[in-house]
């Protein structure tokens, strides 16, 4: 699920500012980083399975690494865990309607923070 239109996938924002508004919203970088792109996920994990809200940025200019990018982010998606096959991300999966409803939420509290910052 992809969720189109939510302003982010319009904002240039620097590293430190991202890292700092997105662990402010309990959303974990974790090892889903590389130099020149960062994927910040928000866990859910409730009775009919694990699923992750991912917000993914690449580096327009700097370096992911050295902490001195600036990150053009992208559409936010969600996915649903099966073990041991990983995420999966079809337009077949189904999504919890409260779950939605709290990635919704989540996106645009983020909307709000890198703007006031940004």
């Amino acid at each position: 699920m992809v969720f189109e239109n939510s302003g982010l996938e319009t904002m240039v924002v620097p590293q430190d500012i991202l890292q700092n508004v997105m662990n402010k919203n309990g959303w974990v970088l974790g090892g889903s980083w590389d130099y020149e792109r960062m994927t910040f996920d928000f866990k859910y994990e409730v009775p009919e399975g694990i699923y992750y809200l991912r917000l993914p940025g690449y580096a327009v200019d700097g370096d992911v690494g050295a902490n001195n990018a600036t990150l053009q982010l992208m559409d936010p998606y969600m996915g649903k865990h099966y073990y041991p096959t990983g995420i999966e991300y079809g337009s077949d999966e189904h999504f919890p309607d409260r779950i939605v409803d709290h990635a919704v939420n989540k996106i645009r509290k983020v909307t709000q923070d890198l703007t006031a910052l940004v």
